[in-house]
Protein backbone atom coordinates (compact mmCIF):
# COMPACT_ATOMS: atom_id res chain seq x y z
CA UNK A 1 0.00 0.00 0.00
CA UNK A 2 1.40 3.82 -0.75
CA UNK A 3 1.67 6.00 2.27
CA UNK A 4 2.27 9.70 2.01
CA UNK A 5 4.48 11.32 4.42
CA UNK A 6 4.99 14.95 4.65
CA UNK A 7 7.86 15.92 7.19
CA UNK A 8 10.19 19.10 6.64
CA UNK A 9 12.34 18.49 9.31
CA UNK A 10 15.00 16.01 7.57
CA UNK A 11 16.39 13.83 10.25
CA UNK A 12 13.03 13.17 11.88
CA UNK A 13 11.03 12.07 7.97
CA UNK A 14 14.22 9.95 7.60
CA UNK A 15 13.43 8.16 10.93
CA UNK A 16 9.57 8.11 9.93
CA UNK A 17 10.31 6.92 6.67
CA UNK A 18 12.60 3.54 7.63
CA UNK A 19 9.53 3.09 10.34
CA UNK A 20 6.95 2.39 7.47
CA UNK A 21 8.81 1.50 4.59
CA UNK A 22 9.16 -2.10 5.64
CA UNK A 23 5.01 -2.32 5.43
CA UNK A 24 4.50 0.38 2.54
CA UNK A 25 5.94 2.42 -0.28
CA UNK A 26 6.62 5.45 1.45
CA UNK A 27 6.05 8.83 -0.17
CA UNK A 28 7.95 11.29 0.98
CA UNK A 29 7.50 15.48 0.74
CA UNK A 30 9.15 18.47 2.38
CA UNK A 31 5.91 20.68 2.47
CA UNK A 32 2.63 21.06 2.21
CA UNK A 33 2.55 22.19 -1.29
CA UNK A 34 3.81 19.24 -2.66
CA UNK A 35 2.25 16.84 -0.08
CA UNK A 36 -1.42 17.75 -1.77
CA UNK A 37 0.28 17.71 -5.37
CA UNK A 38 1.16 14.54 -4.91
CA UNK A 39 -2.61 13.63 -3.34
CA UNK A 40 -4.20 15.29 -6.53
CA UNK A 41 -1.75 12.68 -8.59
CA UNK A 42 -3.38 9.98 -10.38
CA UNK A 43 -1.96 7.41 -8.61
CA UNK A 44 -2.36 9.34 -5.39
CA UNK A 45 -2.02 7.60 -2.07
CA UNK A 46 -4.71 6.62 0.06
CA UNK A 47 -3.49 7.21 3.35
CA UNK A 48 -1.48 10.49 4.49
CA UNK A 49 0.88 10.93 6.81
CA UNK A 50 1.05 14.99 7.66
CA UNK A 51 3.05 17.30 9.61
CA UNK A 52 1.16 20.16 10.79
CA UNK A 53 4.08 22.91 10.64
CA UNK A 54 5.63 22.71 7.28
CA UNK A 55 6.65 25.55 4.90
CA UNK A 56 4.29 27.22 2.06
CA UNK A 57 1.35 24.91 3.12
CA UNK A 58 1.00 23.74 6.64
CA UNK A 59 -0.93 19.97 7.15
CA UNK A 60 -4.26 21.54 8.54
CA UNK A 61 -4.93 23.40 5.27
CA UNK A 62 -3.54 20.45 3.28
CA UNK A 63 -6.60 18.42 5.30
CA UNK A 64 -8.82 21.12 4.62
CA UNK A 65 -8.39 21.20 0.60
CA UNK A 66 -8.64 17.50 0.74
CA UNK A 67 -11.81 17.60 2.18
CA UNK A 68 -13.43 19.57 -0.25
CA UNK A 69 -12.81 17.23 -2.99
CA UNK A 70 -15.83 14.93 -2.96
CA UNK A 71 -13.23 12.30 -5.12
CA UNK A 72 -10.66 11.52 -1.94
CA UNK A 73 -13.38 11.15 0.39
CA UNK A 74 -11.48 8.25 1.12
CA UNK A 75 -8.34 9.40 1.80
CA UNK A 76 -6.87 8.64 5.23
CA UNK A 77 -5.81 11.68 6.54
CA UNK A 78 -3.30 11.52 10.05
CA UNK A 79 -1.91 14.73 11.50
CA UNK A 80 1.39 14.48 13.11
CA UNK A 81 2.75 17.67 15.81
CA UNK A 82 4.11 18.57 18.46
CA UNK A 83 0.75 20.69 19.73
CA UNK A 84 -1.20 18.58 22.13
CA UNK A 85 -4.16 20.77 23.96
CA UNK A 86 -7.25 19.93 23.44
CA UNK A 87 -8.11 22.90 21.21
CA UNK A 88 -5.79 21.76 18.58
CA UNK A 89 -6.57 18.92 18.65
CA UNK A 90 -10.19 19.37 17.89
CA UNK A 91 -9.19 22.21 15.19
CA UNK A 92 -6.93 19.07 13.75
CA UNK A 93 -10.19 16.78 13.69
CA UNK A 94 -12.33 19.82 12.40
CA UNK A 95 -10.15 20.43 9.64
CA UNK A 96 -10.36 17.06 8.42
CA UNK A 97 -7.80 14.84 9.66
CA UNK A 98 -9.07 11.38 10.74
CA UNK A 99 -6.34 10.60 13.52
CA UNK A 100 -3.87 12.85 15.56
CA UNK A 101 -0.88 11.67 16.52
CA UNK A 102 1.57 13.62 19.42
CA UNK A 103 5.28 14.30 18.75
CA UNK A 104 7.40 12.92 20.14
CA UNK A 105 5.57 9.44 19.24
CA UNK A 106 5.78 5.89 20.14
CA UNK A 107 7.22 4.03 17.02
CA UNK A 108 4.83 1.24 17.43
CA UNK A 109 2.15 3.66 18.18
CA UNK A 110 2.44 5.12 14.79
CA UNK A 111 2.73 1.84 13.12
CA UNK A 112 -0.71 1.20 15.25
CA UNK A 113 -2.02 3.92 14.04
CA UNK A 114 -1.15 3.30 9.95
CA UNK A 115 -2.48 0.00 10.26
CA UNK A 116 -5.82 1.24 11.68
CA UNK A 117 -5.94 3.49 8.84
CA UNK A 118 -5.14 0.79 6.12
CA UNK A 119 -7.81 -1.03 7.25
CA UNK A 120 -9.86 1.60 6.72
CA UNK A 121 -9.21 2.60 3.36
CA UNK A 122 -9.32 -1.14 2.51
CA UNK A 123 -12.68 -1.72 3.78
CA UNK A 124 -13.62 1.51 2.02
CA UNK A 125 -12.31 0.22 -0.93
CA UNK A 126 -14.14 -2.65 -0.76
CA UNK A 127 -17.24 -1.73 0.00
CA UNK A 128 -17.21 0.56 -2.84
CA UNK A 129 -16.35 -2.16 -5.25
CA UNK A 130 -19.41 -4.01 -3.39
CA UNK A 131 -21.35 -0.68 -4.01
CA UNK A 132 -20.47 -0.53 -7.92
CA UNK A 133 -21.21 -4.35 -8.48
CA UNK A 134 -25.13 -3.58 -6.48
CA UNK A 135 -25.71 -0.37 -8.77
CA UNK A 136 -24.79 -2.30 -12.08
CA UNK A 137 -26.99 -5.03 -10.96
CA UNK A 138 -29.72 -2.59 -10.38
CA UNK A 139 -28.96 -0.87 -14.06
CA UNK A 140 -29.11 -4.12 -15.84
CA UNK A 141 -32.16 -5.64 -14.17
CA UNK A 142 -35.92 -4.56 -13.67
CA UNK A 143 -37.75 -6.86 -11.70
CA UNK A 144 -42.02 -7.31 -11.44
CA UNK A 145 -43.21 -7.32 -7.90
CA UNK A 146 -46.80 -7.06 -6.57
CA UNK A 147 -49.81 -8.30 -7.62
CA UNK A 148 -50.47 -9.25 -11.71
CA UNK A 149 -54.01 -9.27 -12.72
CA UNK A 150 -54.57 -11.43 -15.12
CA UNK A 151 -57.14 -13.10 -17.22
CA UNK A 152 -57.77 -16.81 -16.59
CA UNK A 153 -58.52 -17.31 -20.51
CA UNK A 154 -56.70 -15.57 -22.72
CA UNK A 155 -53.90 -15.05 -20.37
CA UNK A 156 -53.81 -11.16 -20.69
CA UNK A 157 -52.80 -8.97 -18.20
CA UNK A 158 -54.05 -5.62 -17.56
CA UNK A 159 -51.29 -2.99 -17.16
CA UNK A 160 -51.37 0.14 -14.98
CA UNK A 161 -53.81 2.52 -17.14
CA UNK A 162 -56.68 -0.48 -16.72
CA UNK A 163 -56.17 -2.37 -20.57
CA UNK A 164 -55.35 -5.60 -21.47
CA UNK A 165 -52.41 -6.96 -23.12
CA UNK A 166 -50.43 -9.95 -24.23
CA UNK A 167 -48.36 -11.36 -21.49
CA UNK A 168 -45.03 -10.65 -23.64
CA UNK A 169 -45.50 -7.51 -24.49
CA UNK A 170 -46.23 -6.26 -20.62
CA UNK A 171 -43.00 -8.31 -19.98
CA UNK A 172 -41.37 -6.66 -22.86
CA UNK A 173 -42.34 -3.45 -21.41
CA UNK A 174 -41.47 -3.76 -17.70
CA UNK A 175 -38.18 -6.48 -17.74
CA UNK A 176 -35.23 -6.93 -20.07
CA UNK A 177 -36.68 -10.17 -21.57
CA UNK A 178 -37.16 -10.58 -24.80
CA UNK A 179 -39.27 -13.62 -26.57
CA UNK A 180 -38.81 -15.98 -29.51
CA UNK A 181 -42.26 -17.74 -30.24
CA UNK A 182 -42.34 -21.44 -30.93
CA UNK A 183 -45.14 -24.48 -29.76
CA UNK A 184 -44.95 -26.75 -27.07
CA UNK A 185 -45.87 -30.18 -27.77
CA UNK A 186 -48.86 -29.53 -26.09
CA UNK A 187 -50.88 -26.90 -27.94
CA UNK A 188 -49.24 -28.94 -31.20
CA UNK A 189 -51.27 -32.11 -30.71
CA UNK A 190 -54.05 -29.93 -29.16
CA UNK A 191 -54.48 -27.04 -31.32
CA UNK A 192 -52.15 -27.21 -34.27
CA UNK A 193 -52.49 -31.01 -34.92
CA UNK A 194 -56.19 -31.56 -35.38
CA UNK A 195 -56.50 -28.68 -38.38
CA UNK A 196 -53.41 -30.26 -40.15
CA UNK A 197 -55.53 -33.17 -40.02
CA UNK A 198 -58.70 -31.83 -41.01
CA UNK A 199 -56.96 -30.03 -44.58
CA UNK A 200 -55.53 -33.20 -45.34
CA UNK A 201 -59.11 -35.28 -44.81
CA UNK A 202 -60.85 -32.85 -46.98
CA UNK A 203 -57.95 -33.34 -49.65
CA UNK A 204 -58.57 -36.84 -49.84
Amino acid sequence: MKILLAEDDPMFALLLQRLLEGEYQVRLVRDGVEAWEALLAEDAPQLAVLDWLMPRMDGMEVCRRVRRQPEMASTYLILLTSRDQIQDVLAGFEAGADDYVVKPCDPGELRARVRVGRRVVELQSALGAHVAQLQQALASVRQLQGLLPICSYCKRIRNDHNYWEQLETYLSDHTEASFSHGICPSCYQSVVKPPLQDIAADKR
